[in-house]
């Protein structure tokens, strides 16, 4: 009988199937945009923006999109959202000016909200006992997905590029292709979860843009997510950054950016599953994620001092480790903070701190190189060991609360 009960429904391998393609489909580009957007001529600022405007786009987005759903279904508004993929990834491929390319991340961003849409559907189909063990195996899933999506950005660099396409804008047309599949086993496979509402209205409150801004002065939560931002904010610093320090620093090719992205993805994956829970049932969930911040900072700050290919793949590859723990730590220490009932609305928030800092992070780091490749590991090495002290700030909040 237990078993039964904690028997996830046919429909959540479904949702878990399409976040899986989406979030192959979502990583194959990104190794290609910065290469890709030096095609155009941008400037290596003008390059960040694109990474920016995704972002920011995606952070106006996303909460009007779980809005809508809740108000005209989960499926109508989780196709739109993939076919925007499509749409934006296909103009991207054949942008034949830079501000083409603009608004097709922006039109990325703006229908980029179909993973907080899988997960209501989640929510919808799961009972409040299975929703731990669908939300694990969810977002192990998606995770997965980051690890695939790079081989398939080299492997779509390598094939013969179509008629009127570039080698790089291949892995454009390769997320759309598989954007497009994931849009179809929603079409035909996933039912509608929500019972939708009769009236359909948008309002300002759609945005959540003044309660995300309030969230901060929360008495448990506030610290833990503004750590979320600075945290993603010093790590968009380094995603950038590192791309133009590979390819013109260390003279490397697109093809082996896309190669380190997946090896990224990789070691992230295998850290997270094999160390993660051994490690948070010896330790202070704090004081793991204060030490791998500070791990990562003293990373960041080895990658300019040892400016050589050989230090820079050793060097990635104790990073791929270290980063793989912060952002669960950070969802594991609000979810123990909040109540059964308000998590959803608290991950939410949460990722829209982290949507925030994406919006911030390139941008900055676009501007920093411009002054020079290492200023922007030195500056957010800096920034990130003292994010780990502000972490190790939230024992003492906890121990009060």
């Amino acid at each position: 009988m237990t078993d039964r009960i904690n028997r996830l429904p046919w429909r959540f391998w479904i949702i878990t199937l399409v976040a899986f393609i989406n979030a192959v489909s979502f990583t194959i580009i990104i190794p290609v945009l910065y290469p890709y957007a030096k095609q155009f001529g941008l400037s290596d600022f003008e390059a960040s923006l694109l990474t920016t405007a995704y972002a920011a786009a995606q952070f106006i987005g996303t909460p009007i999109l779980g809005r809508l759903s809740d108000r005209m279904g989960r499926k109508p508004l989780l196709i739109i959202s993939l076919l925007g993929t499509v749409v934006a990834n296909l103009m991207a491929s054949l942008a034949p000016f830079a501000w083409f390319l603009l608004i097709a991340r922006v039109l990325d961003g703006i229908t980029g909200g179909n993973t907080s849409i899988a997960q209501a559907i989640i929510s919808d189909i799961t009972s409040p006992a299975q929703r731990t063990k669908a939300f694990g195996i969810f977002g192990a899933t998606f995770r997965l997905g980051f690890v695939a999506g790079p081989p398939l950005s080299y492997l779509a660099q390598l094939v013969p590029p179509l008629p009127g396409f570039s080698s790089l804008g291949m892995s454009f047309v390769v997320s759309a292709a598989i954007a497009l599949i994931a849009t179809g086993l929603c079409v035909i496979f996933l039912p509608e979860t929500h019972q939708v509402c009769d009236k359909f209205e948008l309002t300002w409150s759609d945005f959540k843009i003044g309660r995300i801004l309030k969230s901060v002065r929360h008495p448990q939560l506030g610290r833990v997510f503004l750590l979320t931002f600075l945290s993603g904010f010093t790590f968009t610093i380094f995603t950038f950054a590192f791309q133009p320090f590979f390819l013109t620093v260390l003279g490397q090719t697109p093809g082996r950016l896309a190669l380190i992205f997946a090896m990224f993805g990789v070691i992230g994956f295998m850290t997270q599953v094999f160390a993660l829970d051994p490690l948070r049932k010896q330790f202070n969930i704090i004081t793991i994620l204060a030490f791998m911040l500070a791990a990562r900072g003293i990373l960041f700050l080895l990658i300019p001092t040892f400016p050589t290919i050989t230090a820079f793949v050793l060097i990635t590859i104790v990073f791929g480790a270290v980063n793989s723990f912060p952002l669960p730590l950070i969802e594991s220490i609000l979810s123990l903070r909040s109540g059964p009932q308000e998590q959803g609305e608290v991950l939410g928030t949460n990722a829209s701190f982290l949507s925030l800092s994406n919006a911030i992070g390139p941008a900055t780091a676009g501007l920093l190189v411009s002054f020079g490749y290492s200023l922007p590991f030195w500056v957010t090495g800096v920034l990130t060991v003292g994010v780990a002290g502000f972490a190790l700030s939230l024992r003492q909040s906890e121990s009060t609360g």
